[in-house]
């Protein structure tokens, strides 16, 4: 099945580069447009100015087109100072979240070759030591004062330029780079492996940020900007202003704070905002009685999937805010669907954004059946709500990724007849709306059954004693992968393992309830604070046979089989 959303005709789609598209924004609106940042007002032409001096620095320093600026720092208004600069020379950025450890930090600035690193004093320690000695890196640019004098600094081998120093320079005109070329290079985490550079061009940035402007951008309405400019979902946001058609007030914080953000929301009467769900959490776990939330209309979450649980509390507690889901991945600049207002559907993700194409390639097929080559290359039974075959979510737009940065393998695999294949599996209704059942590689196969992840994890958490809730599958001789669900108990909870394998059962049948349950303090989070299911498997001990006999994994397995030959 095949859904497809087309570009709306309006006069300020264009292709051109990013820098290119700043300036045209800013003879649109005047530069009147303002960020807020902890008290202090930014016209988005005094920005302009800002990068304009930065590009001009940069080039100074040394940077070329087509280089690598790597980013490191929380939300500020340097970073989108930066950005714009980068954009303005003719380079390219390199996005990076602060929390990274030092070894991931050092493989993300060695992969990318990047020239510079821009960051602050909180995290200029971290950064030296992952610089240090790489051939490529001329210098860290700091933004604010150094925490101590250079000579008291660990030894490092790199130098260390002022932000401000570069900012003080001549004004740089554009660099006007095509649209194909790369605006910025994002890496990914995947299941296995170190994280890999996602290129995408300035078209692919404009394309997003394009897509999103009518469900995200309301016309000189203010928002609230609390997610990290460094991901990729919130990089898009904060260039969603180059579509605006009128100025548009940013409130940016520098990094989510729950009664903050709730304390903003009233204070400038924002009617929608961006969120991812851990963000939903944390909102839910505050008295809201205390805030007077009537001018909020809507949330959008994206990045991970939102339980139901968490919707359902949302609608009890905030009825008149609608809580909607979006879909998107790194591959197709973080957005793939759209939520218009007046459209939603619970359970999925909306339709696809503008431009974008979607297709599900059924498990189990040939390139020639389907879009493409899938992640699981397993047949079996998949089978979302209503009935809706499951498949994996392939992709065609102009937000798709140009490739994997330096492994062309890769990038055949993953971009192919045309298509992206994105390793996540769904389903399409008849109107167009995507629903999401998880990763392809998350998959768990037993006794030849497919089991979604998301699935079990949903159950499970409908127990008044669970919190929270992550499924991974182990390896299991006789059955292929037994289902393992690591659950964290509410403070309190009285049931014991068995109560909840009980529960699964009954919730789920006797082909897909979890066979082992696992007490965790807290679900394991990635640095992007999506669910480490590879943290969750090294958790796991050596693969388990089932006992022989008539015990609860050998009739739920026999039962299983049988299950799936029927299907």
């Amino acid at each position: 099945m095949r859904a497809t959303q087309p570009v709306p005709a309006q006069p300020t789609r264009r292709r051109a580069s990013l820098g290119r598209l700043a300036e045209l924004s800013l003879e649109r609106t005047g530069g009147t447009g303002v960020l807020l940042f902890e008290g202090r007002h930014w016209t988005s032409a005094r920005l302009a100015e800002h990068a304009s001096r930065l590009a001009g620095g940069l080039r100074g320093a040394g940077l070329r087109p087509g280089e690598r600026v790597a980013v490191c720092m929380a939300n500020c208004p340097e970073v989108g100072i930066t950005y714009q600069a980068v954009w303005r020379a003719g380079a390219a950025v390199t996005p990076i979240l602060f929390l990274l450890s030092e070894t991931d930090l050092r493989h993300v600035l060695a992969d990318s070759v990047s020239s510079f690193v821009v960051t602050t004093p909180d995290f200029l320690d971290k950064v030296l030591a992952a610089a240090d000695g790489l051939p490529a890196l001329r210098a860290v640019v700091l933004v604010g004062d150094e925490p101590e004098p250079p000579a008291a600094r660990p030894r490092s081998r790199t130098t260390v330029l002022s932000f401000a120093e570069l900012e003080e320079g001549t004004e740089a005109g554009l660099v006007d780079v095509a649209p194909s070329e790369m605006a910025a290079l994002l890496y990914t985490g995947g299941t296995t492996g170190r994280a890999r550079g996602v290129v995408l061009s300035h078209d692919n940035v404009a394309a997003a940020a394009w897509a999103a402007r009518d469900s995200l951008l309301g016309e000189g309405s203010p928002t609230v900007l609390a997610l990290p400019v460094s991901h990729s979902y919130g990089m898009i946001v904060s260039v969603l202003d180059t579509y605006a058609e009128a100025p548009v007030l940013t409130v940016l914080m520098r990094w989510f704070e729950p009664r903050r953000f709730l304390e903003l929301l009233v204070e400038h009467g924002v009617p929608q905002v961006a969120v991812v769900p851990a963000m939903v959490r944390m909102i839910l776990d505050q008295d809201l009685d205390r805030y007077d939330l009537s001018k909020l209309r809507r949330v959008i979450s994206g990045s991970a999937p939102l339980s139901p649980e968490v919707v359902a509390e949302w609608s009890r507690r905030l009825p008149g805010v609608g809580l909607v889901e979006g879909y998107g991945c790194t591959e197709a600049a973080a957005i793939v669907t759209t939520v218009p207002p007046g459209r939603t559907r619970p359970g999925t993700v909306g339709v696809p954004a503008p431009g974008m194409e979607i297709r599900i390639r059924p498990l189990g097929a040939d390139d020639e059946e389907g879009a493409g080559t899938g992640s699981t290359g397993s047949a079996g039974t998949g089978t979302g709500t209503g009935g809706q075959r499951v498949g994996e979510i392939c992709l065609r737009g102009p937000a798709v990724m140009v490739g994997y940065w330096r492994d062309p393998e890769a990038s055949a695999l993953a971009l192919r007849d045309g298509w992206l294949h994105t390793g996540d599996l769904g389903h399409l209704d008849a109107d167009g709306f995507l629903r999401i059942a998880g990763r392809g590689k998350d998959l768990i196969i037993r006794g030849g059954f497919n089991v979604f992840p998301r699935d079990v994890e949903d159950a499970m958490r409908e127990h008044p004693d669970v919190d929270d809730c992550a499924v991974v599958g182990r390896p299991d001789r006789r059955l292929g992968e037994e289902i393992v669900a690591f659950v964290c108990l509410r403070p309190g909870a009285a049931s014991t393992a068995e109560d909840l394998l009980r529960f699964g059962r009954e919730r789920l049948g006797p082909a897909r309830y979890p066979r082992e349950i696992r007490p965790l303090a807290a679900i394991p989070l990635t640095s992007m604070l999506k669910v480490d299911r590879r943290a969750l498997r090294s958790l796991l001990a050596d693969p388990v046979e089932a006992p022989d006999g008539s015990g609860p994994a050998d009739v739920a397995g026999s039962a299983g089989s049988a299950e799936a030959r029927q299907k």
